[in-house]
């Protein structure tokens, strides 16, 4: 290895795959594969349908169903940040790290299918956002073993664009999981049992559909990528003596290249606010702006378009710029539509002679959200993925979603302060808009601490003791 002060070029990483033969290709699909597999639970489930279902007046109304969400999703965020790191590090080092994304995998399934159960009676609140909470902890996990495949199967000249194909794999995935959804469930176009509006069941087998979605089109990725070789003994490590070794490689990646551990920080900011806006997105669509089901999901086709070119682009650009310069593009765009919406609100103006109805607010201004939310989220796996040490992809990753996770009660509970702040000085109804502010603090923060973190290409190589 270079020593710790060398500068440092695009990591060479032993886990990198060596290129453009018709298997890399294959791998590369079938890795994408998870990713248009995983639009059912978080487009579908955890954006656009399920928790705007969780939030109707069925569930004790919009404010108060939001703030139970958003601090069911809290609690979720702390048991991911204490956990993911260890289980990325044992599936490096045991060579599971295959077959813990699998078991996390099914684990989602089996929670997404469970949410069938929901009915829509206020005592079912607490079942639904507990189903949705624990779904979000297991795809956390799977998403760290599913996030360290990707210096498997790109190289150091096409990891940026590799990433983005990912990432547009998912809203694509997205796109056809909601056409179906708006097709079979919520306007169905025939009539059959499943297009019953009777207790929600049309909703709730949209959980069924949504389980199955993600379970069929993550398989292939099991198949296609190689399981890794057992590279240290933390897998037979217990688990204080993980922590222990996990301590030891934070201070030794800081000693070695402190600039890692500050973009993990910095992204553990700005990450929180994209998860929100997210998670949100669909809530205040239909909360403030009066969007029904079927327009929150016309949105969210269009939104997901919007976002798959944003993050196949941003891919490209990652190449050739480097990903910082792509995440900070991105969060300005996200600042200053953000900001646009919450100021306008659900208003009607006048622009140069031409009426602007709120509705028209959230579209325009929306969809700019989507389009810069894939490029941040690209460049971000691929930035850090840059950066990894030698086969430890899998652990940093693991610290990728706990430091995300560690500071993920940020968004949702600036998310409910300001709702709640807002409730006895707004109009009723109209308390949930500011809870847009709370994201957008959370991003400016993320900005913020990104500024001055060096680009990978600057950054010096970290030295990892090993296990």
């Amino acid at each position: 290895m270079n020593s710790a002060s060398a500068p440092r070029a695009v990591q060479p990483s032993s886990e990198l795959a060596s290129g453009n033969d018709a298997s890399s290709k294959g791998r590369i699909l079938a890795w994408a594969s998870w990713d248009w597999g995983s639009a059912a639970f978080n487009a579908v489930m955890t954006t656009f349908v399920f928790t705007v279902y969780l939030t109707s007046n069925a569930f004790g109304g919009e404010d108060q169903a939001s703030a139970v969400l958003g601090a069911a999703l809290a609690v979720a965020g702390f048991a991911i940040a204490l956990l993911a790191p260890v289980t990325g590090q044992r599936s490096d080092a045991g060579g599971r790290r295959k077959l813990w994304l699998g078991v996390n995998t099914a684990a989602v399934a089996v929670l997404t299918a469970s949410c069938f159960f929901v009915y829509p009676q206020p005592e079912f609140l607490l079942l639904g956002v507990t189903l949705i909470a624990l779904g979000n902890v297991f795809f956390e996990f799977a998403g760290v073993n599913y996030n360290a495949m990707l210096a498997q199967i790109s190289t150091p000249r096409n990891i940026g664009k590799v990433s983005g194909i990912g990432w547009g794999a998912g809203y694509l995935g997205g796109i056809v999981a909601l056409l179906i959804v708006l097709q079979l469930f919520v306007q169905p176009s025939f009539d059959w049992f499943g297009a019953s509006t009777e207790d929600s069941l049309n909703i709730r087998l949209v959980a069924v559909f949504s389980a199955l979605w993600f379970f069929v089109f993550a398989l292939p990725v099991l198949f296609a990528v190689p399981e890794l070789p057992k590279t240290g003994q933390a897998a037979r490590l217990g688990i204080v003596a993980s922590y222990r070794l996990l301590f030891r490689r934070i201070r030794a990646i800081y000693a070695t290249s402190p600039h890692t551990i500050y973009f993990l920080l910095a992204s553990a900011v700005f990450r929180d606010g994209l998860a929100a806006v997210f998670t949100f997105g669909g809530i205040i669509a239909a909360g403030t702006f009066g969007f029904a089901l079927p327009q929150v999901i016309f949105f969210a086709i269009f939104g997901n378009i919007v976002a798959a070119i944003g993050a196949v682009i941003g891919g490209f650009l990652d190449d050739r710029l480097g990903p910082k310069t792509v995440i900070i593009g991105s969060l300005v765009g996200l600042l200053v539509a953000g900001t646009v919406i919450l100021v306008l609100g659900n208003g009607d103006y006048v622009f140069f002679g031409l009426e602007w109805a709120g509705s028209t607010t959230f579209w325009v201004f929306g969809l700019f959200l989507c389009l810069f939310v894939g490029p941040a989220q690209s460049s971000s796996r691929a930035y850090l993925a840059r950066l990894a040490p030698h086969g430890e992809s899998g652990e940093l990753f693991g610290l990728y979603a706990t430091t995300g996770r560690a500071v993920s009660f940020l968004a949702p509970a600036l998310f409910t302060l300001c709702i709640t702040v807002a409730t006895p000085l707004v109009a009723a109804g109209q308390a949930q808009r500011w809870g847009i502010l709370g994201i957008m603090v959370v991003l400016l923060a993320g900005l913020l601490v990104l500024l001055p973190v060096k680009s990978p290409d600057k950054a010096p190589i970290a030295v990892v003791p090993p296990a």
